[in-house]
């Protein structure tokens, strides 16, 4: 108990000491990511505003009869998947991107990773504006409801800093992760229910959805921005229990093998 407590009081410390650093590792992962660009950050409004317009004009006419404002249905799961997808890839390439650096000068680690993850849910919390901005150019219904929100964002926060620091950790070994990362995102993608219904897969397969996270984050953001009504009591407890699961894992992981970055960076 008292080692927990040292443990605990040192990190603490370490963390206020250093999140200065941080601050500055997420505004630098935002200018390198607009580097050259000449809408800069307006990127964040655009990006995901064209690719709603796309797949809409693409998608709607098939799913009409079945998905209540495509657009904001469509645009709440791809913010969402877009987040994690982006966030913990980033995190998984923090220390290789970072060795230089790692190998000279110390600084806590998990800030890298913890680092680009911030910087990915700036852009994130950024891209909510167009959500908004839609549901009030297709009349979506405002209610309290929204901002029951703050909670599943939390969650979808929660499980990709977990999810970032595990993947940071494997890749520092095993590099061959990078690759088969990006095949898992697309099966993630699909199996998200991004732009179209659940209710088009066969009952016998449904399991698969009830297993995925996302999924579930996603469900709960729908029902706090198109649907404007309480969570699902399983759908809830599922989202939470995996999200403080993967960030446990994330951090036990991360901790337990930083010491031995050194050598395989």
């Amino acid at each position: 108990m008292f080692l927990n407590k040292v443990s605990e009081h040192r990190f603490l410390v370490n963390f206020s000491k250093y999140k200065y650093l941080l601050n500055e590792l997420v505004k630098r992962d935002i200018k390198i990511k607009y580097r050259r660009s000449i809408l800069g950050i307006f990127w964040s409004f655009l990006n995901p505003l064209l690719t709603m317009v796309v797949l809409t004009i693409i998608f709607s006419t098939i799913f009409s009869m079945n998905i209540k404002n495509f657009p904001v249905y469509f645009l709440t799961g791809m913010l969402v998947f877009t987040f994690f997808s982006s966030g913990s890839k980033g995190a998984m390439m923090s220390i290789q991107q970072n060795a230089a650096i790692i190998k000279k000068v110390y600084v806590p680690k998990y800030m890298y990773s913890l680092g680009v993850v911030l910087s990915n849910f700036v852009t994130f919390l950024l891209s909510l504006i167009v959500l908004i901005l839609v549901m009030i150019g297709t009349h979506a219904g405002f209610s309290w409801y929204i901002l029951l929100a703050i909670y599943p964002i939390f969650l979808l926060l929660m499980i990709t800093i977990g999810a970032g620091l595990f993947l940071a950790t494997i890749t520092v070994f095993f590099r061959d992760i990078e690759h088969l990362y990006g095949v898992f995102l697309t099966m993630l993608m699909y199996g998200s229910a991004i732009f179209y219904p659940v209710t088009i897969i066969p009952e016998s397969y449904r399991w698969v959805f009830e297993l995925n996270p996302i999924y579930a984050i996603i469900t709960l953001c729908r029902n706090s921005f198109l649907y404007g009504q309480m969570y699902d009591p399983k759908t809830v407890l599922f989202a939470t229990a995996s999200s403080v699961i993967l960030l446990i894992l994330g951090i036990f992981f991360f901790y337990k093998y930083q010491d031995k970055f050194i050598l395989y960076i």
